[in-house]
């Protein structure tokens, strides 16, 4: 009996819902996706960066692409949770053309590194199939809380033009300016 206890115990190691290291390898992979691009992304760094053996990348996430979709859930779950409570923190009458300016700025700013992140792994579904589901959901969801103060078409739009905007300024190497952000979303909101 004590034999079977040992092999039960044995067998009940790996993966461990409690352990956090898939959520700290998937942190580290977006951390350096956002300094040097999917391309910079081998499990080898992502371990060095989480402190991690190697073995335990390879073990949450068999290849480089299922880490790469894994963090391309979380930036999609985290760009979205945000602009949700970005939405739900405005007032009913806010000038919307304004905030999606402020939301604009504070993005690519205070948030500049995710927002890198984020637009090299949408980026990267163009040439990686296995990330076009998760991209078309993303922008579903990304235009919700857009829509919720909008219309289906206009917040779609919005959408569109939210992220069209954070990838110039990204490009840009000025700090952004608001009044035109946001000249360019009331110009939108106008059409």
């Amino acid at each position: 009996m004590g034999r079977d206890h040992a092999v039960t115990r044995k067998r009940g190691r790996g993966r461990n819902t409690s352990d956090d290291r898939p959520s700290r390898i998937v942190r580290a992979a977006i951390t350096l996706i956002a300094e040097g691009g999917i391309e910079a992304l081998t499990h080898r760094r992502v371990a060095e960066a989480t402190g991690v053996p190697l073995g335990s990348t390879t073990y949450y996430f068999t290849g480089i692409d299922h880490l790469v979709e894994a963090a391309m859930k979380e930036v999609a779950r985290h760009s979205v949770s945000q602009l949700r409570e970005w939405e739900q923190n405005l007032p009913p009458d806010a000038d919307l053309s304004a905030a999606l300016a402020d939301f604009v700025v504070t993005s690519t700013t205070e948030q500049r590194e995710r927002t890198v992140a984020e637009h090299n792994l949408y980026g990267a579904a163009l040439h990686r199939p296995c990330l076009r589901s998760t991209a078309a959901a993303w922008d579903d969801a990304f235009a919700e809380p857009l829509v919720s103060r909008t219309s289906t078409t206009t917040g779609r739009m919005l959408g569109t033009l939210t992220c069209g905007l954070q990838m110039q300024v990204i490009f840009g190497e000025e700090e952004p300016d608001h009044d035109t952000l946001e000249t360019l979303v009331r110009h939108a909101l106008v059409r």
